[in-house]
């Protein structure tokens, strides 16, 4: 098992499959500027493969999230969830993506094996969208959305991010149209991963913010019935249900304590926590001869030294060097 020091186990593996997006959304990374991984730095498939094998069969890993950057620029991907499918046990698979070019893609990905998506979507208005991502790309968004669905990739989930004079005020429009629509919507607070290191706590969206605007046209209840566990929402029933909302509030309301996740970047890094500063080198390993076995008690090493919480809270905080774009969400 990948255990720590703290009781937790990791099952819950998150693989970035690429640092770059065809979005620049204001809370990730500038308008130009950052420079991206090459390709020798990059996993081949064939590695991302071993070592999602390895999590699988050696250290208890039972869900795959592959992320990015935007891991559908990622050109083996629908070989990479095909060949990941095959596993056994076979882990359920999911991918978070901003749904440009999932029209074209979602049916592959859902005869490849994949089981369900996380869309981001931060508005409902393209001149907003436009200004919080720099690109003119809302209705591909919306487009991929309907894929995802028509292709059966459910529950659809989409994740929005309200920033301070860009859409703090759509929260109630975009439950309503999740709900008309059968998405099932997660708001989550912006955190300290933005690659110009411009977060402030002072201003920001909180989720108390969001759930008090919310209910000046719903009812929510929360979801009392479902241990909520390790899930990173809050989940609340809205008017009633059966419908949901979601609200991960990474930074005020942190659910370290349960957290269940081990991470995997683009160029091969583990990472225990979204908010690290250390990172463990698997790929080294991989291409200088080492076993499943090595390369396995590796990954467990760097899961027992996790720290107790990512420490957002504390005056000491430093922000990672990398940024979510790099890490993988």
């Amino acid at each position: 098992m990948l255990l720590d020091t703290y009781g937790r186990v990791a099952t819950d593996l998150r693989v970035s499959l690429t640092d770059r997006c065809n979005l620049r959304c204001t809370y990730c990374m500038p308008e130009e500027g950052l420079q991206w991984l090459t390709k020798p730095e990059l996993l081949t498939d064939d590695e991302i493969v071993r070592l999602v094998r390895i999590a699988v069969t050696e250290l208890g890993v039972t869900e795959v999230r592959f992320t990015g950057g935007e891991p559908l620029l990622r050109p083996g991907l629908t070989g990479i969830v095909a060949r990941c499918a095959e596993l056994a046990p076979r882990p359920r698979m999911s991918l978070t993506t901003n749904g440009i070019g999932l029209e074209r893609t979602a049916s592959a990905l859902r005869d490849a094996g994949l089981d369900r998506v996380n869309v981001s979507l931060d508005t409902l208005d393209p001149e907003v969208f436009q200004r919080l991502t720099r690109r003119k790309r809302h209705a591909d968004v919306l487009r991929g959305l309907a894929a995802a669905r028509a292709a059966g990739l459910e529950p659809v989930k989409v994740n929005a991010v309200l920033m301070p004079g860009f859409n703090e005020q759509e929260a109630p429009d975009l439950l309503s149209w999740a709900l008309e629509e059968g998405y099932e919507l997660r708001f989550i607070e912006q955190m300290p991963l933005d690659a110009q290191h411009g977060w402030r706590r002072e201003g920001m969206i909180t989720a108390g913010d969001i759930l008090e605007s919310l209910r000046t046209r719903f009812e929510l209840a929360p979801e009392e019935e479902r241990e909520r566990g390790s899930a990173p929402a809050e989940r609340w029933l809205v008017d009633g249900g059966p419908q949901r909302v979601g609200v991960i509030a990474s930074v005020t309301r942190p659910f370290c304590r349960a957290c269940d996740r081990t991470r995997l970047t683009a160029d091969g890094q583990v990472r225990t926590c979204l908010f690290a500063t250390e990172e463990s080198d698997l790929r080294g390993a991989l291409r200088s001869g080492a076993s499943d076995a090595e390369v396995a008690e590796l990954w467990r090493k760097a899961m027992w030294g996790k720290k107790a919480g990512a420490g957002i809270d504390d005056p000491s905080f430093v922000q990672p060097r990398r940024p979510m774009s790099s890490i993988g969400g």
